[in-house]
């Protein structure tokens, strides 16, 4: 058993609490279903914004799903560096799987996408 790090990001329009914790799911149940991952396998999640996200904590929206009320959440604002992608969320989902690193599938979702044009699928 090993603890892989699940790498995901996206972008919202606009500052706004509802929009963000939407976007938020949205990634985390792509992450879920990519990798086929249950809360109990879960190490803990690290979320990040960009400083123009004040809206809410995007880990409001982990702790509302069934089953992650217990996953320790921790969230923290992006190092505000000149020209980078705004309005973003990124995750970091430390998960205990027997996968391999190139077996673990990461999520980028709409801008965000940008970030590692390597590793994102069209979504």
């Amino acid at each position: 058993m090993y603890v892989r790090g699940i790498r995901g990001a996206t972008t919202v329009e606009h500052n706004e609490e509802n929009e963000i914790l939407t976007a938020t799911t949205e990634m985390l149940n792509h992450i879920i279903a990519e990798n086929a991952i249950k809360p109990e396998e879960i190490a803990c999640v690290y979320v990040t914004v960009t400083q123009d996200l004040t809206a809410t904590f995007p880990a409001k929206a982990i702790r509302s799903m069934a089953g992650w009320e217990l996953v320790p959440l921790m969230c923290s604002l992006e190092v505000p560096v000149e020209g980078s992608l705004p309005k973003c969320i990124r995750l970091m989902v430390m998960v205990n799987t027997e996968k391999s690193q190139n077996e673990i599938v990461h999520v980028y979702l709409k801008d965000a996408m940008r970030l590692r044009p390597d590793l994102s699928k069209a979504k």
